[in-house]
């Protein structure tokens, strides 16, 4: 199931949208069940457009959520994430080299920060994952944020049941990479790899950032440089702090080296290991069940606010909400009172 080029390249020609969301494109009509039959069957072409109808808000979403929903449920999600430079990309590579040595399948949902001026992903670092881009076993799919907060794309829960229902094994998330504002992820994967490097300030940055409360697993990549040491004793204190981590019964998560630029002998083999056993405390647990329960809950909360947000958008300007701004400007009613009639309307 390989990612063309075409894939990514998607996103370079995208326009900037005005909103929070994408505006929705005219598109040639959709055959839905087909596109869905023929991802199921390693199409990478059809998992690219499904994902592709997904990013654009496509009035065919509805169909494909549908038609995707009997399918998923099965892959195992992995978050990776942590500040610029600490080597996401080059670990997801080592991640999916390993992966696919297991004999399984991978799916790869890389995002990146939008262009300013295209508003499509900054592709960057991900050359570096096209060493996997002739595998059949493989789909990289690289995701414009397009201004998004939290490190995701908000089209990134729906290209992971795509992903899922393609028959992918694993799926990868590799978040933007701007530091602190990176906790989103926690709410989406099974399993977060948060990332430090040697020298970086990052024992600081996760005290600050509450990254103590996100991470499942903790990476320690490039740890051939000087200072590894340090950073792996920094963790360890701020560990032994408290936090969620130290209640009875709850994972504590432990801390790995990686050198992920190397080709052999570079950690990855104890990553995977200690991400099968929170696997297995997930469902033992019952951890996995409620998190996938409250992924759901999210992901319909964000549709929910979504369809409000298009409604809003209709009487942004209207006669209705202009009668209701006078009266809140000569006293005649609150603006409490005014939205609650106003969401009344809608």
């Amino acid at each position: 199931m390989s990612g063309p080029p075409e894939g990514t390249a998607v996103q370079a020609s995208t326009p900037v949208p005005s909103g929070p969301r994408p505006t929705r494109r005219s598109r040639r009509s959709v055959d839905v069940p087909t596109l869905v039959e023929r991802a199921r069957e390693g199409d990478a072409r059809s998992v690219a457009r499904l994902i592709s109808l997904v990013e654009d808000a496509s009035p065919a979403l509805r169909e494909v959520a549908a038609a995707l929903s009997p399918h998923t449920g099965h892959a195992q999600v992995i978050g990776l994430t942590g500040s610029p430079g600490v080597g996401k990309s080059t670990s997801t590579t080592a991640l999916v080299r390993a992966l696919r040595q297991a004999g399984k399948r991978v799916g790869v949902l890389a995002v990146d920060p939008s262009s300013p001026f295209s508003g499509g992903a900054l592709l960057g670092d991900r050359v570096r994952m096209q060493d996997h881009a002739g595998d059949g076993g493989v789909f990289i799919r690289s995701m414009a944020s397009r201004g998004h907060l939290g490190g995701l794309s908000w089209a990134t829960p729906q290209a992971l049941r795509v992903l899922d229902a393609a028959g992918c094994d694993v799926v990868l998330i590799e978040t933007v990479g701007v530091g602190q504002s990176e906790l989103e992820i926690a709410s989406l994967a099974d399993t977060t790899l948060v990332l430090v490097a040697p020298g970086m300030g990052d024992g600081i940055q996760a005290a600050k950032a509450g990254i103590l409360e996100v991470a499942d697993v903790f990476v320690v990549n490039k740890a051939d440089r000087d200072g590894a040491d340090q950073t792996v004793r920094d963790l360890r204190y701020m560990l032994s702090l408290g936090g969620r981590h130290s209640e009875a019964g709850q994972w504590r998560p432990p801390i790995c080296r990686t050198v992920a630029a190397r080709d052999t002998d570079n950690g990855i083999d104890d990553v995977l290991a200690r991400i099968e056993e929170h696997r297995q405390w997930l469902e033992s647990s019952g951890e996995g069940h409620r998190r996938r329960s409250e992924r759901a809950a999210r992901e319909i909360e964000a549709i929910a606010l979504g369809t409000l947000r298009e409604r809003m958008g209709d009487v942004r300007g209207s006669a209705a909400l202009g009668a209701l701004a006078d009266k809140v400007v000569d006293g005649g009613t609150d603006p409490y009172r005014a939205a609650d009639e106003l969401l009344g309307q809608l």
